[in-house]
């Protein structure tokens, strides 16, 4: 019996193991895919465990428990291994269909195709990660049912803590999944995690077939099943990245070039040619958003830049949170700096961008670095890698202090990047500022993310800085936005103004240029009393950035005059002078 013990309570460990790696899988890769990564996850997941609830339930319905059991290993394993490779197409299909049929038909660009058959493929392509994962969940609420039941069977009694025994084994199971999860499938790429994982639900429905024999007559079936999903699986190991890829690449407009999956996020750069002569247009998307075009960057980089080295009133040491690009390293060289230090948490990013990459081709590294003018071989640079609001933390307690504090990380379309928006944050910054010094914050589109663009601004006030807000259009984001905070003393736009400012070191600005950028409409800030600030934990920010550009698509709708509850002017049209407590 101790055999049979062995057996059953370790079968049952593997498969709790896969369970978890699979509720993750689903859960990551569907948020990869829908966009919105944060509630998608947390809603696979939740919707996962109601499903192991039913399947639990359902467990009873099935009279053979010895080949229900093998059987189920097999249905698990193919649709874990092969969901990756299945919404990967699903999506694809979904998103490229219009596109195909534009080309074939030779529609105008101008004619919108997003209704009737498409609307519903893209409605479909988004609701079946959310169907796979609860088919996938109650396949594994039933394992510990029918595993209970067949270690009984085998003991030929009532075993009175076998239940005990079995969810102590799921249990450990479940940890052993989650560490693997953390330690060895997030630094592959995503085929692997599920071939891997489906493997292990192959062995172990091997095992029980040759353990449990003589209970499971014929097994003809069983064993084929299992012999061509093994086949199935290596297949698509061999095969399942090259695919992957592939059907990600038709999600792109213009011809992807590199893949770089890094333990912190999924990195696509694409490459259009353009005709007459002109450079091809580079462009860099990470978890699917763009990021810069190469055409167009300098625009966004120097509204980033300039104003905040016109605004303080030394330059020598700067601090770059994010910008592993070297785009905007790049243009603060051109302002002389003493020293510039940058805290980038993706290593894999810097070298890919310091030409350093050895997988990326030699063309490409070539032409990043001349897009960045080699901004990382220049001595007086040192370059952190760690998570910044960590890394502010040990900067605070050096005693280090910083004339220029230039922030260039992503939106906050993630809780994690939500807390590098908080107030907190912003004042742990500000303590190592320099009293005269500037900070600057991409600040995402002020336009069609109004309520956190204006949240930014608002909690940068509510940490202790006089915060001016400006915005410019770049090509390839839209309409854009950037805050800007002194610790002490005038706004930064008072400071640019009393200026007599002509054109930039960036080239692309002036004194006149950058005046008009600090200018919004006449009611922009009426909704400023409403706003909240960011505070830690409060997850304010990222609700903003969610109801914006997943439930409005993005929509700047300008309201109607007639509707306005005030007709008083706004009380800051400038959107400047703004003092925190």
């Amino acid at each position: 019996m101790r055999r049979h013990d062995v057996v059953l309570i370790g079968t049952m460990g593997v498969v709790a193991g896969c369970g978890l790696i699979y509720e993750y899988l689903m859960a990551h890769f569907a948020g990869r895919i829908l966009g919105a990564v944060e509630p998608t996850i947390y809603a696979m997941i939740g919707l996962m465990i109601v499903a192991m609830g039913i399947g639990a339930f359902m467990a009873k319905w099935i009279s053979s428990m010895f080949r229900g059991f093998a059987w189920l290993e097999v249905s698990i394993g193919l649709l874990g291994g092969f969901s990756v490779l299945a919404l990967s197409a699903a999506v694809a299909f979904a998103y490229s269909l219009p596109e195909w049929i534009r080309s074939v038909y030779n529609v105008d660009a101008g004619v919108v195709m997003d209704g009737g058959l498409f609307a519903v493929l893209k409605t479909f392509s988004g609701v079946l990660p959310f169907v796979l994962g609860f088919i996938l969940g109650l396949l594994i609420g039933m394992e510990i049912p029918l595993i209970a039941r067949v270690r009984e069977h085998v003991h030929q009694t009532h075993l009175p803590h076998n239940l005990g025994t079995m969810y102590g084994a799921d249990y450990i199971g479940a940890g052993v999944g989650a560490a693997i999860w953390i330690l060895v499938c997030l630094k592959l790429p995503v085929v692997y995690a599920a071939v891997g994982t489906a493997a292990a639900n192959v062995l172990a429905g091997v095992v029980f077939l040759t353990v449990y024999r003589r209970e499971i007559r014929p097994a003809v079936a069983l064993w084929t099943g299992h012999a061509l999903l093994a086949g199935l699986l290596v297949v698509l190991a061999l095969f399942g990245r090259e695919w992957i890829a592939g059907l990600s690449d038709s999600l792109f407009r213009d011809r992807v070039v590199y893949h770089l999956q890094t333990p912190y996020q999924n990195v696509v750069l694409t490459k259009r040619h353009v005709a007459g002569g002109r450079e091809d247009i580079l462009s860099l998307y990470i978890n699917g958003r763009i990021q810069f075009a190469s055409n167009d960057e300098r625009i966004y980089h120097a509204y980033l830049t300039t104003p905040p080295m016109l605004a303080a009133y030394r330059r020598e040491r700067v601090l770059i949170l994010g910008g592993g690009d070297g785009l905007a390293l790049r243009d603060l060289w051109r302002w002389s700096p003493t020293s510039v230090t940058m805290i980038d948490i993706d290593p894999a990013v810097v070298d890919l961008f310091s030409g350093r990459d050895e997988d990326a081709p030699d063309w490409l590294s070539h032409a990043l670095v001349d897009q960045n003018r080699a901004a990382f071989d220049d001595p007086r640079l040192t370059l952190i890698h760690g998570d910044a609001f960590i890394e502010v933390e040990r900067l605070a307690a050096s005693d280090a202090r910083f004339d220029v504090v230039v922030v260039d990380l992503p939106d906050p379309n993630h809780p994690d990047l939500n807390r590098l928006y908080s107030d907190y944050f912003y004042a742990r910054v500000r303590a190592i500022m320099s009293p005269d010094g500037t900070i600057a914050v991409q600040s995402t589109s002020p336009y069609h993310a109004k309520e956190a663009f204006l949240s930014i601004g608002k909690t940068l006030a509510h940490a202790g800085f006089t915060v001016s807000r400006y915005h410019a259009n770049v090509p390839s984001f839209g309409e854009w936005g950037w805050t800007l905070g002194t610790p002490t003393g005038k706004s930064a736009a008072e400071r640019i103004d009393a200026m007599d400012v002509g054109e930039t070191p960036d080239g692309w600005l002036d004194g006149e240029i950058i005046a008009a950028a600090f200018r919004f409409p006449p009611r922009y800030f009426d909704a400023l009393p409403d706003i909240e600030i960011n505070r830690l934990g409060s997850h304010v920010v990222f609700n903003y950035h969610q109801e914006a550009w997943e439930s409005r698509r993005g929509a700047f709708h300008v309201p109607d005059p007639a509707m306005r509850a005030s007709p008083d002017p706004s009380p800051n049209p400038q959107g400047d002078s703004i003092v925190g407590p």
